[in-house]
């Protein structure tokens, strides 16, 4: 009998299953949340307002006392069920302050503050990095205290507002942040669950409320901010929004092959 010529072992084609196991998976943007911001000091620079504190109190540290016991007082009402407008909580702080240390606040004073915590300009990082999420297919969103004619304010003089889809105010639930009906607030008119949503934020009193309503969260530490021990914590923590983003689009964006 012929035998027949034996054949050179060739090249092992593998299964396409197996082939695309081997291949980075690629998410698609329905997978990807949903990101919310927090805008002041988040994205906004509130350390510009400074100059104007030192001016009517002269002390450097006025407007940090007067930012922190802004948040306090919002919170503080909140938890006692009254709502008070973001702006008018401000006012008053401003006031109680100056009482305890003996000035008037002079209504100049009052134009100017007004002013400069509406044009607050973003963060040098901010507008590419904003550009930078929404090239790897992220929507963006805010959230923040202010009334929304504020925000809207702020934003368009920053030159950031065209990157976000919608803007949401803590006023449009009559409900303060870090507060459990704010988050839900925004779950509800973007008809999502908590989990497709990722909050930003540089303060953890932010972070803390988005976690404990079941969203993801990330930290940016700017000045005087950083994680607390305590608490549900953010899942992503950074310097800045740069790093932030880095670190959403590598693990929504491409995620790595999983070792089988």
């Amino acid at each position: 009998m012929t035998s027949r010529p034996r054949q050179l072992a060739g090249p092992r084609m593998l299964p396409f299953t197996v082939i695309a196991r081997i291949e980075p998976e690629i998410c698609s943007m329905s997978d990807l949340p949903l990101i919310v911001f927090d805008v002041n000091e988040t994205l906004l620079d509130l350390e510009t307002m400074a100059p104007t504190f030192e001016c009517i109190f002269g002390d450097k540290s006025a407007m940090r006392l007067w930012f922190a016991n802004f948040i306090m007082y919002s919170a503080a009402l909140t938890v006692a069920g009254q709502y008070v407008p973001f702006t008018d909580i401000g006012a008053a702080v401003m006031k109680m302050l100056a009482g305890t240390r003996g000035i008037t606040i002079k209504d100049a004073d009052k134009k100017e503050l007004t002013e400069k915590f509406s044009t607050m300009p973003p963060y040098p990082e901010v507008p590419a990095a904003l550009r930078k999420l929404r090239s790897a297919g992220f929507r963006l969103f805010t959230l923040t205290d202010n009334l929304l004619e504020v925000q809207t304010r702020q934003l368009t003089h920053g030159g950031i507002v065209d990157l976000f889809e919608r803007r949401f105010s803590a006023d449009g639930v009559k409900h303060h942040k870090p507060s459990p009906q704010a988050y839900t607030y925004v779950e509800k008119e973007l008809l999502v669950k908590p989990s497709q949503l990722c909050l930003i934020a540089c303060h953890t009193w932010d972070t803390l409320g988005a976690v404990a309503a079941g969203w993801e969260a990330a930290l940016i530490r700017r000045v005087g901010n950083d994680v607390l021990g305590v608490g549900p914590q953010p899942h992503f923590v950074g310097d800045d929004l740069n790093d932030v983003s880095d670190q959403l689009i590598a693990r929504h964006v491409t995620k790595q092959p999983s070792r089988r």
